[in-house]
């Protein structure tokens, strides 16, 4: 591989990586699929599930377009392949093209999919439909509730946009680049898998301790999820369950797998 194809490649897998993960340099630049989509996506705070039914379903698809963005980057990085003329390129490029459409095409027409009904067949709409109640009409009346609570002041928030921990008068909700997880407070237990402890933390000067959290719903249609928190206070909070009481730092909630 070339120089230039070598250099190309390099940076365009470390701007990949760092677009799907996105540390804080990136969000600080706006390069996010939220600062970037804003004006289609709308406001969090007026319509949460909405919102975020929305944000999956562009994340999707921007994500998949990558590799054909790598490609048509390569056209211009590297003219001396001829890539622009499919006629003249390698089985090897040949294959990676069709596969880069491919998958591109079937993300587009997933989320079609999913938009069908209202975006009923989404992912966050079944798990919404999990959720309703007898008196309930359907999956949009349990995101109507979520939206009411998730307006209030008095919830608990914490991460970054694409990887939060909320928790609400009612609900428990973790938010991931492609999903929502949420258990009714009520129908949830919570339990410790995993605890260690740490000497120095950045933020405080007293010992903090790196807990695993499993939430675990009652009803057998929500799956479980696990959350990771920091906690520089001796009572833990009881997972935020209660929101904190303590007059410490309180604790600080990483979303992870």
């Amino acid at each position: 591989m070339d120089t230039p194809e070598l250099s190309f490649t390099l940076a365009y897998i470390a701007f990949s990586l760092c677009f799907v993960f996105t540390p804080n340099e990136f969000r600080s630049a706006g390069l996010t699929v939220q600062n970037l989509f804003s004006s289609w996506l709308g406001s969090e705070d007026l319509g949460f599930v909405q919102y975020h039914v929305r944000r999956t379903s562009v994340t999707v698809l921007v994500h998949c377009a990558l590799p054909l963005g790598y490609y048509l980057g390569m056209c211009i990085a590297a003219p001396e392949n001829n890539l622009a003329s499919i006629q003249q390129v390698n089985g090897g490029w040949k294959a990676f093209l069709l596969l880069s459409v491919v998958l591109l095409l079937g993300s587009w027409m997933l989320i079609v999919y999913w938009s069908h009904s209202n975006w009923s067949n989404h992912p966050i709409s079944r798990t919404l439909q999990a959720h309703r109640q007898p008196l309930q009409a359907d999956w949009g009346s349990v995101a109507s509730s979520i939206n009411t609570e998730f307006r209030r002041i008095d919830k608990f928030a914490c991460g970054a946009p694409g990887a939060r921990v909320i928790v609400t008068d009612s609900w428990v909700l973790k938010v991931t680049t492609y999903h929502i997880y949420m258990a009714l407070q009520n129908d949830c237990h919570v339990r410790v898998t995993e605890s260690r402890r740490h000497q120095l933390s950045p933020e405080s000067a007293t010992p903090t301790e790196i807990l695993t959290l499993r939430v675990s719903s009652i009803n057998p249609a929500v799956k479980a999820f696990v959350i990771r928190c920091v906690c520089v206070c001796v009572c833990v909070c009881v997972l935020m369950m209660t929101h904190c009481r303590c007059k410490q730092t309180g604790v600080m909630v990483v979303s992870s797998g």
